[in-house]
């Protein structure tokens, strides 16, 4: 499998992830003469998670896809994202093609249990094919520049969650598939295990790194990790 190999980081959450469902979700990825593209796809605005928002191909890992908690990651995440992608949009991926990029745990107050979600992010190469969605879960596809879909949320044309704003964000700083494949190939696979809290300013996320994360301090003095999520915008700092 072409896994990145490099030690994890960010492993001790705050908060135990125990409760969370786990799921994966596929990164697909094409070049263009503009810069490499992702598929994207929009959920149908009446599902109780995530109505509504641009999203990658993914979903709960099932029991027939094998563990979903043993192993990082687990067995069940590489069948899941292909299953899940498979089903969502018509492309079927070779699971021998996907890389681990990150995994994602939200916070565990003020979510309901069943969209808790404690996800592995994988990237690929977008295999050959017509994308097809079925108007039920998925609503619209669009293949986009990282760069682009960012900009489109910060004008209110689309809306993302902040773990696919921040893994957008990433893609934007690299040049092509090839490019995006061996950072994550290379790079220690994080957890994003989230610290929500709030300022005057508005809601601001922390990751491992950042100096208020073990407090949910975020005025604490030091180094940053987080996101920002403001009325203006969304800030992304790390100051690893």
């Amino acid at each position: 499998m072409g896994l990145g190999r490099s030690e994890p980081v960010g492993e001790t959450p705050l908060v135990s992830d125990d409760r969370a469902i786990p799921a994966a979700t596929a990164i697909l990825l094409r070049d263009t003469a503009h810069g490499p593209e992702t598929l994207m796809l929009r959920r149908n605005a009446k599902l109780d998670f995530a109505g509504g928002a641009w999203v990658f191909p993914g979903g709960k890992i099932e029991e027939e896809d094998g563990p979903g908690r043993d192993g990082d990651p687990p067995t069940g995440a590489l069948v899941a994202a292909v299953r899940e992608t498979e089903e969502e949009c018509g492309l079927t991926v070779d699971q021998s093609s996907l890389v681990l990029f990150s995994r994602w745990t939200p916070p565990n107050i003020g979510q309901p249990a069943h969209t808790r979600f404690t996800t592995w992010f994988f990237a690929a190469p977008a295999p050959s094919g017509t994308v097809t969605i079925d108007g039920g879960e998925i609503h619209d596809r669009a293949w986009m520049r990282p760069a682009d879909a960012m900009e489109r949320a910060a004008e209110r044309e689309i809306q993302l969650l902040p773990p696919t704003w921040v893994t957008l964000h990433r893609l934007a700083a690299l040049g092509s598939v090839e490019e995006i494949l061996t950072d994550a190939a290379s790079s220690p696979i994080e957890h994003f295990s989230t610290v929500a809290t709030k300022t005057d300013a508005g809601r601001t996320l922390l990751w491992h790194g950042d100096a208020g994360y073990d407090t949910a301090d975020p005025l604490a003095d030091g180094p940053r990790h987080r996101l920002e999520i403001r009325r203006t915008g969304w800030n992304y700092l790390r100051h690893l």
